[in-house]
C-alpha cells in the first residue's frame, strides 16, 4: 500500500523533501535489488542535514505508521536500502561532514553521509587511517558500513568495522535521540547498546554520528601475489599461513575460473591458474614476515611468489583481483551471477567450502568462480547463469543455497559482510536457532514496536505473511 507523505512538506525545507517520480526511483533499490529487479518505488524521498531533521521526520512518521527505509550509497548488496512497504526513503548523504579529528586519541567524529574514502584522506596527514575500511570505500558511506557491519580486505590483520566503532549517536523510530558507546576504548557501563546497532541495517535506528578509532599508518607496505598449480594447493597454504600466525594484512584468492575471467578482462596474459594475493603490514620486520609466509607457501607448492615494495608495481600485481566483480560480469553477456555469493567460515574449514563450491558447479556443469577475503575465511562465489533458461536458474539457485547452508553446518555464517537484508531472511534461524531469532525480534519490538524502520528486512514474517509485522515488546 502507498502512503500519504505530505505531512513532510510541513517538516522540512522544500529542497529537503520530494515526492518526484525521477527521486522516488533513484531509491527504488540498491545495488543487489536492481540486479534482480526487486525495487520498490518509496512514497516520498527526504534527506535530512542533521540529527533534528532526522528525529523530526521519525517521530511523525511514527505518529502516523508510516514506514522509513534509511538509505545512503544505495551499494549494498542483499536489499538492505529497499523501501520494501513503500512510505519515506530517508537519504542521509547530505549529513556527510567531518565534525572532529583527535589524533591524540586516535578518534575522528564523521556524520553518516561520509565516505569511506573522504575519513582516510582527511587522516593521512596526522599519519593515520581506518584498518577495516572495505575495498569499495570511495563508494560507500561510513553510516552504510555501520550499520551492515561490513569490512573487506585486511579483516584478517585488523578486524571488522564493529572493531573500531567507538560511539555512536542514533535516533530512534519515535524520534528519541541516543547516544550508545564511549570515547573511552573500553566500558562496562549498562548494555552494550552500540554493537546491538552497529550491523542492525538501519532496522533499529539512524545513525547520524559516529565516532571512529584510528590507527597509525604502517611504515612497511609489502605485497603481490602467489601463483600455485592447483586449488587445493592454495587453500591450504593460507589455511597454513593463518594458522601459523604470518602477520599478514590481505590474503585474497581467485581461483582458475576467476583467474581466466580477470585475465581475458584485463588481457593481461597472466596463467589460468589460484592466484594468491597478499599484502603486509609493519613497522619493522617486514620482510621476516614474507619470508615466513614464502617458507608456508613453498610447502604447499607454490609456483611463483612474487613480492613488490613499489607502489605501482604491487597495484599492478593485485590487478586481477581489484578489477574481478568487472571481470565477472563482462565475461559472458549471456550469463550473470544469480545471486552475490558472501559467506563465511571458521579457517581450517577454508580448503573445505572452496572444494565444495567448485565440485557443485562441475557437478552441474554451471561456472561458478569462487574468490574472496581468504584470511578471515570469507568466500565470495558467483553461480553464472542465463536469467532466459529457467532450469538453469533454478539449478543455479540450487547451487547458491547449497554453499550457504554448507557454511552454515561447518559452524560459519551466511553472510560474512553483506548483510541479510531482503535476501538471506530463510537462513537466520538456521544460523541461530528459533531463541536466538525471537530474541533479536523481542529487541526489534522493544526498539520500533510499530515496525516503523526498514520494515520487510531480517526477518522473514515481515514479508512470507504479505505485510509489515508490528512487533511490541509484549508479543509472543
Amino acid at each position: 500500500m502507498s502512503y500519504d507523505c505530505a505531512f513532510l512538506a510541513d517538516l522540512l525545507p522544500e529542497g529537503q523533501v520530494s515526492f518526484g517520480e525521477s527521486d522516488r526511483g533513484n531509491h527504488a533499490a540498491d545495488w543487489g535489488a536492481e540486479e534482480a529487479g526487486r525495487g520498490v518505488t518509496p512514497d516520498a524521498v527526504v534527506w535530512p542535514e542533521s540529527t533534528e531533521d532526522v528525529s523530526t521526520v521519525l517521530e511523525a512518521a511514527n505518529d502516523r505508521g508510516v514506514p522509513v527505509t534509511p538509505y545512503a550509497a544505495g551499494t549494498s548488496l542483499e536489499g538492505n536500502a529497499v523501501p520494501q512497504f513503500k512510505g519515506i526513503s530517508m537519504d542521509v548523504t547530505r549529513m556527510n561532514d567531518v565534525l572532529e579529528v583527535r589524533p591524540d586519541d586516535f578518534q575522528i567524529d564523521v556524520q553518516p553521509g561520509v565516505m569511506g574514502s573522504k575519513v582516510d584522506e582527511t587522516v593521512e596527514s596526522e599519519g593515520l587511517f581506518f584498518p577495516p575500511m572495505p575495498s569499495s570505500a570511495n563508494i560507500s558511506t561510513i553510516g552504510g558500513m555501520i550499520v551492515n557491519d561490513a569490512s573487506g580486505q585486511k579483516t584478517v590483520k585488523y578486524g571488522e568495522v564493529s572493531d573500531w566503532v567507538l560511539e555512536l549517536e542514533v535516533v530512534l523510530a519515535d524520534g528519541t535521540v541516543i547516544e550508545a558507546g564511549s570515547k573511552a576504548v573500553k566500558t562496562s557501563a549498562g548494555y552494550n547498546l552500540k554493537d546491538i546497532l552497529v550491523g542492525s541495517e538501519g532496522t533499529l535506528g539512524v545513525v547520524t554520528r559516529a565516532t571512529l578509532e584510528l590507527e597509525g599508518l604502517p611504515e612497511q607496505i609489502r605485497g603481490g601475489r602467489a601463483v600455485f598449480g592447483d586449488l587445493d594447493d592454495a587453500t591450504s597454504a593460507i589455511f597454513d599461513a593463518v594458522r601459523s600466525g604470518v602477520d599478514v594484512a590481505k590474503i585474497e584468492l581467485i581461483d582458475p575460473l576467476a583467474a581466466e575471467m580477470s585475465n581475458r578482462y584485463l588481457d593481461t596474459g597472466l596463467p589460468d591458474k589460484p592466484m594468491v594475493f597478499l599484502e603486509f603490514h609493519a613497522n619493522h620486520g617486514v620482510q621476516e614476515e614474507i619470508d615466513f609466509c614464502e617458507a608456508i607457501f613453498e610447502s604447499h607448492d607454490v609456483e611463483l611468489f612474487d613480492m613488490s615494495e613499489d607502489d605501482e608495481r604491487m597495484a599492478e600485481l593485485w590487478k586481477a583481483r581489484t578489477e574481478l566483480a568487472f571481470a565477472v560480469q563482462s565475461y559472458d553477456p549471456d550469463l550473470r551471477p544469480i545471486h552475490p555469493g558472501d559467506v563465511t567460515v571458521p579457517i581450517s574449514k577454508y580448503p573445505d567450502i572452496i572444494r565444495y563450491a567448485k565440485e557443485l558447479g562441475e557437478e552441474h556443469d554451471i561456472m561458478v568462480p569462487v574468490f574472496g577475503h581468504a584470511g578471515d575465511g570469507n568466500v565470495h562465489y558467483s553461480v553464472m547463469v542465463d536469467p532466459e533458461d529457467e532450469a538453469m536458474v533454478e539449478t543455479g539457485e540450487e547451487i547458491y543455497d547449497s554453499v550457504v547452508r554448507k557454511a552454515i553446518e561447518m559452524g560459519g555464517t551466511c553472510t560474512g559482510e553483506h548483510g541479510i537484508g531482503g535476501g538471506k531472511r530463510e537462513y537466520l534461524e538456521l544460523e541461530h536457532g528459533e531463541g536466538g531469532v525471537e530474541a533479536m525480534r523481542r529487541i526489534k519490538g522493544a526498539l520500533d514496536p510499530k515496525d516503523t524502520l526498514n520494515p520487510g528486512k531480517i526477518f522473514p514474517e515481515t514479508i512470507e505473511e504479505g505485510g509489515r509485522v508490528h512487533l511490541s515488546a509484549d508479543d509472543d
